[in-house]
């Protein structure tokens, strides 16, 4: 059995009083089931199928000839990256890239569903792209990314929007050709979303934002299940890509002349545990990249409970491996954390801040912070102020409790009012901006190694650039420096980025 026939299968089994079935089913041609949220809450057991033969089918290849694309991106790194990859389809069909709505012949929309205000950010920007399709009927409108995983949201764009051409998820932006192609024939919109864990895809193309930093997956999916959190539900289970594909990727990037590699996953510390024929984690995987000719590499986003020792004891080996490590807590209270399924202690988070401070006493520890989950007390706000300067964290992205549907936190009561709710991240916010200002001022006086992304977006006579440690430097330099790493001198800091001067490296006393 295929993988359609086997999607048509399940949907067959599915009941017939289901709202999409009952309300929508004219909209569906000859296309693949609609998301399901229980059918993306089961974690299956079936062997994670890696394909490296991807290929243009000869049947496309000249589609887009004459034709534009452009690609809305919302979210975080790993959506930036699979616009690249759909990007690099695009080019390979054929299409050509356009910088405005306007002039495009196809408008995707890579979506983000972590929290309620991106959702409704892409809901708006429909609502505008909805005069520009009756104005070219002939333009391709596609939902593609987290929120097409989402059953509700499939729902809402089938019943409401229905000027959109075609839906796909996370799991099959592989097959964009076939969503495409269909696209243009079909008269009714195009959804498929695949509720399956999800395969391994290699060799895709890609087109890469810039030539100086890129990021490089190195795992899919996550089965923490924290309750708060859609993620589990649209990008599938954790499963990872073999070690000499990703060191293959990053070697050809330092070829190419790329100075810094984010290593990209939902749960980063979690790579290499679904594999069942080798030993080797995360640590050995840092290791090994350790060796590359590449100056620098960071990894994104790691979960406390799956960073272990042998990580820390690579890290501390630096050379090439930065001392910036963002590690999520959400929140300073164990009994909060419990509710939010992180299955880790407030004590047990400090303890694993204390063995890396002991072996890279250097480094610079970022983190996430949520307020005003479900019944949250003053008290247990408190812990989380207190672990906040307990850690010394240099800065955090802190954010309002967004509920989201499908979630295990969504049906609690929530007795926290909106107002409390803002009046505790404005407190917060105060504390972050103080210990990153802290931070930024011990930079003063120092020499640091920049790494020179392009010009200031304030002032095009000032480049801009981040350290090893990820702080933004601003600073008078010539243009060919862009692209390189070179010695800043920090003259004075700012809460959130340092002003410097460019310096001769022989004039550089201590490098950071």
């Amino acid at each position: 059995m295929n993988e359609k026939q086997r999607l048509e299968s399940q949907q067959a089994q599915r009941p017939k009083d289901s709202k999409v079935e009952k309300d929508y089913s004219k909209y569906f041609q000859s296309v693949y089931m609609p998301p399901s949220l229980k059918d993306a809450r089961r974690r299956g057991r079936e062997e994670v199928k890696y394909h490296d033969d991807f290929k243009i089918d000869t049947r496309y290849q000249g589609m887009g000839d004459g034709r534009k694309f452009y690609i809305r991106t919302y979210g975080c790194q790993m959506n930036e990256h699979d616009t690249e990859v759909m990007a690099g389809i695009f080019l390979s069909l054929g299409y050509e890239p356009t910088e405005t709505v306007e002039d495009a012949d196809v408008i995707l929309l890579n979506t983000c569903a972590i929290r309620e205000n991106a959702e409704n950010k892409v809901f708006g920007e429909l609502g505008h792209l909805k005069s520009l399709k009756l104005e070219k009927p002939d333009l391709l409108l596609g939902v593609c990314g987290c929120m097409a995983q989402q059953e509700s949201v499939v729902n809402r764009i089938l019943q409401k929007h229905q000027f959109v051409d075609m839906i796909f998820g996370t799991h099959n932006i592989h097959r964009l050709p076939e969503i495409l192609s269909e696209a243009y024939m079909a008269k009714e919109m195009v959804v498929e979303v695949w509720s399956k864990e999800g395969d391994v895809i290699e060799n895709l193309p890609k087109v890469r934002a810039g030539k100086i930093k890129g990021w490089v997956n190195i795992m899919y999916g996550c089965d923490k299940f924290c309750t708060y959190c859609i993620v589990p539900y649209t990008r599938g289970k954790e499963r990872s890509r073999r070690p000499e594909d990703i060191i293959q990727e990053v070697r050809q990037l330092a070829a190419h002349g790329y100075q810094e590699i984010t290593l990209l996953g939902q749960n980063v510390n979690a790579y290499g545990k679904d594999f069942e024929d080798i030993e080797y984690r995360l640590g050995d995987l840092m290791d090994d990249l350790r060796k590359v000719n590449i100056p620098r590499i960071r990894f994104t986003t790691s979960h406390p409970r799956d960073f272990d020792d042998h990580l820390i004891e690579v890290l501390a080996k630096k050379g090439n491996l930065a001392e910036h490590i963002h590690l999520p807590v959400q929140s300073g209270s164990s009994d909060i954390l419990k509710i939010m399924g992180r299955k880790y202690t407030r004590e047990q988070y400090l303890e694993l801040v204390r063995k890396i401070k002991a072996a890279i006493p250097d480094v610079s520890l970022t983190t996430d912070i949520i307020v005003g989950f479900p019944n949250e007390t003053d008290e247990q706000f408190e812990e989380t102020m207190s672990l906040y300067k307990e850690v010394g964290f240099e800065t955090a992205y802190t954010f309002i409790y967004s509920p989201r549907e499908g979630t295990p936190a969504a049906k609690m009561q929530d007795n926290v009012s909106m107002e409390v709710k803002r009046e505790r991240l404005q407190r917060l916010n105060d504390l972050v901006n103080e210990y990153s200002r802290k931070a930024m001022e011990s930079f003063e006086g120092q020499t640091l190694e920049v790494l020179v992304e392009g010009e200031s977006k304030n002032n095009p006579e000032i480049l801009s650039g981040y350290t090893r440690k990820n702080k933004l430097v601003n600073f008078r330099g010539p243009k060919s420096a862009i692209g390189k790493l070179v010695m800043v001198k920090i003259k004075k800091a700012k809460t959130w980025t340092l002003d410097g001067e460019m310096v001769d490296i022989s004039e550089s006393v201590e490098v950071i």
